[in-house]
């Protein structure tokens, strides 16, 4: 990718602010930042210096990539904020945050992540059942961690709690080689 070239797409990523225990996450989150750059797709993410949040705009940057960073006031003012970003945003809370990742994105993808990152998948999850967009979402299952939670969603559709096509609205792949072609063909 050249450097400052204008992204062909940009994928909203919600992720941990911590690294996890296992490798694996970070190695995913590494090989998904490197196909970015190599199909030139911005990153909008939750402005981060620490965790994956940081390591995803980390390996952006140093590839030229571009990364829009959209972080609320209370968060910066805990100086979490990365440094470097192309372009940053600050916002009053995480409402505001959320709605404004989502519109920026043209795909939603989550990696491993904590309550905040299960949190904001099944917000735009829900928005998208609900049909308030049609942006296509991803779970990047790196070491099956979100093998639970795949096999939960399943279950609320066989008890009749989630109907079929809402759940398969949200796309999985352990691989990024696999997932990000499905959420952002446009690019491949």
């Amino acid at each position: 990718m050249r450097e400052n070239a204008a992204p062909t797409a940009w994928l909203t990523v919600y992720c941990a602010s911590r690294l996890g225990k296992h490798e694996a996450y970070a190695e995913a989150t590494r090989r998904l930042a490197t196909l970015m750059l190599e199909r030139n797709i911005g990153l909008v993410y939750g402005g981060s210096r620490i965790g994956l949040m940081g390591l995803i705009a980390d390996t952006l940057i140093e590839g030229g990539g571009s990364v829009h960073g959209i972080m609320p006031t209370h968060l910066l003012n805990a100086e979490v904020n990365h440094p470097g970003l192309t372009t940053f945003e600050e916002v009053a809370d995480m409402t505001e945050r959320k709605r404004r990742m989502l519109a920026l994105g043209d795909a939603c993808l989550a990696l491993p992540g904590g309550l905040g990152t299960l949190e904001e998948l099944f917000e735009v999850w829900s928005w998208r059942q609900l049909d308030l967009h049609r942006k296509p979402i991803g779970l990047l299952n790196a070491a099956g961690y979100y093998d639970g939670l795949i096999g939960f969603m399943q279950h609320t559709v066989d008890v009749g709690l989630t109907r079929s096509e809402a759940a398969a609205h949200c796309l999985n792949a352990a691989e990024p080689e696999q997932l990000l072609p499905q959420l952002l063909p446009q690019c491949f």
